[in-house]
């Protein structure tokens, strides 16, 4: 018998408004609440009894865009959500920034529905950043985009900036700017050529868009091959090298995306069919040493294989047991690593994406993965008793969370280790010391050339001084430089490094 306060996910519900013009944040939420009732064989009006909802932040109140847009927005989303159904929930939150917020909300809600707290949960999220800019170009009505009431919402998680000033300074607030940094450190540890690299990157990523041209909710339902998504050309230019448009996560786009978890005896009150009921075998939620400097490494990450550890011991069960997969995928750096830390191959006959993937699927921000969750309880449902492990990620391979997921009811008592407990072995690691105000001699340890549209616009180093102290830096800005750094291999190359204005601008001349 299962236990009644077990967490069981009932319904998921999932839109994208690629064709027809979306109807503002706030219908966008309500439509993916509304099919996920429909999906759990529920009438709406029933989650005028919801006692918890949990709204995924909107990309527009992330860090520093405010500042960048200034539109009309609504001031409490979670509120206005719930006056939509009618609800009075006792526990209504608004998530701060990051990929990993719809996992971590999951997870969140299944301890608390476990312990009591909870009974009938909401969670739910939207990107709408594709409207949004049209609208704010065309000097349109931007009334879509508010509405609900004129309070502050309770906000939930970790509010951190993703990157120190100094970090920003150098061109690291930027995911396109930031991934590749990874990536060429990890080409370089393999021992990969450019050439050979750009081809496995291009081949992974093939396999994301043959996902993606069968989902009807990708934002950009078209299969490509690899060397379309690897080489440059007038439609794919490069971003960051080694990353060419294909290879980026695409965030202006219109989608929204919601699940409802209950106690398994409210879902038994509420006559939810068995066949609909989707189980959390497992969980946990990790932070990488935080800032990109601070990292023990640009190849690895320990966050991630301790995340995972932890989720299948939770489940009791292994990555071989796994008959699905949605690892993050923002950029492949994001999924190569994840998957060695997973204890999988990136050439796994099993595809890594229920959706596509976010340069493909679409909807980087942060909710994303609500989309891989909600897809992820249809697959299973058609694959009963099979499992599958969802991972999510914030910021810069910063914040991590994993849901390993089956329609088979979990056996015993749902419950969770503290994730503050184990938090604590990534938080000993031991990593390079930062020298902010770097001089002399020093060597690449990782980097990258950003583009503009039009041009090369700088070169980002990360990099060690003569004492093996860890920095910050830009290459000089010229053509010959960045496009050096381009065609043959970087990492461990030679330079000098020189500080001004108090370490905001280092400056790295490759040897």
């Amino acid at each position: 018998m299962t236990d009644p306060r077990m967490p069981v996910l009932i319904g998921g519900g999932q839109a994208t408004w690629r064709k027809t013009a979306p109807p503002g944040p706030r219908a966008m939420v309500l439509e993916a609440v509304s099919r996920a009732a429909a999906d759990a064989g529920l009438d709406l009006a029933v989650l005028a009894g919801a006692d918890t909802i949990g709204l995924v932040g909107f990309t527009i109140d992330a860090p520093g865009t405010a500042d960048r847009l200034k539109p009309p927005r609504m001031a409490n989303p979670p509120a206005a959500l719930a006056e939509d159904l009618g609800a009075k929930p006792h526990t209504a939150v608004y998530s701060h920034m990051g990929g990993n917020t719809p996992q971590a909300l999951v997870n969140w809600a299944s301890e608390r529905i476990a312990s009591g707290e909870s009974d009938l949960v909401v969670l739910a999220g939207a990107e709408f950043l594709g409207s949004l800019m049209k609208t704010l170009a065309s000097g349109g009505d931007t009334k879509l985009f508010t509405g609900g009431p004129d309070t502050d919402p309770v906000r939930w998680g970790d509010g951190r900036d993703g990157q120190s000033a100094q970090e920003s300074a150098h061109g690291l607030s930027l995911p396109a700017n930031t991934y590749p940094l990874f990536e060429n450190a990890l080409r370089a540890k393999l021992g990969r050529s450019i050439g050979e690299h750009q081809r496995k990157m291009g081949d992974l990523f093939s396999r994301f868009s043959a996902v993606a041209a069968a989902n009807p909710y990708a934002w950009f339902p078209t299969e490509r091959s690899a060397d379309e998504i690897a080489n440059e050309s007038p439609e794919n230019r490069m971003v960051g090298f080694p990353y060419t448009k294909y290879l980026n996560a695409i965030i202006q786009v219109d989608q929204s995306a919601a699940v409802i978890l209950a106690s398994a005896a409210k879902a038994d009150e509420l006559g939810v069919s068995q066949d609909k009921r989707v189980y959390l075998h497992g969980c946990a939620d990790v932070a990488e040493r935080w800032n990109p400097l601070d990292r023990v490494n640009y190849w690895s990450s320990p966050a991630i294989g301790l995340c995972a550890e932890k989720a299948f011991a939770m489940a009791r069960k292994a990555p071989a047991d796994m008959a699905l997969f949605d690892i993050y995928s923002c950029f492949p750096s994001a999924v190569q690593i994840a998957c060695a830390e997973i204890g999988i191959e990136t050439s796994d006959r099993r595809p890594l994406t229920v959706t596509g993937g976010l340069p493909y699927f679409g909807g980087p921000g942060n909710n994303y993965s609500m989309h891989a969750i909600v897809s992820m309880m249809e697959g299973l449902r058609a694959k009963p008793g099979a499992f599958g492990l969802v991972t999510a990620n914030g910021w810069f391979l910063t914040k991590h969370a994993m849901g390993v997921y089956s329609t088979e009811p979990v056996r015993g008592g749902w419950k969770r280790e503290n994730p503050k407990d184990y938090q604590k072995k990534i938080d000993a690691l031991s990593s390079p010391e930062i020298v902010c105000e770097p001089a002399g001699p020093a060597t690449i340890e990782t980097y990258t050339v950003i583009h503009g549209r039009d041009r090369l616009r700088m070169g980002i180093v990360i990099g060690r001084d003569a004492n093996g102290r860890r920095f910050v830096a830009n290459t000089p800005d010229d053509d010959a430089t960045l496009l050096d750094l381009e065609s043959r291999e970087g990492v461990g190359r030679p330079g000098m490094v020189s500080s001004a204005d108090g370490g905001m601008k280092n400056l790295f001349i490759p040897g």
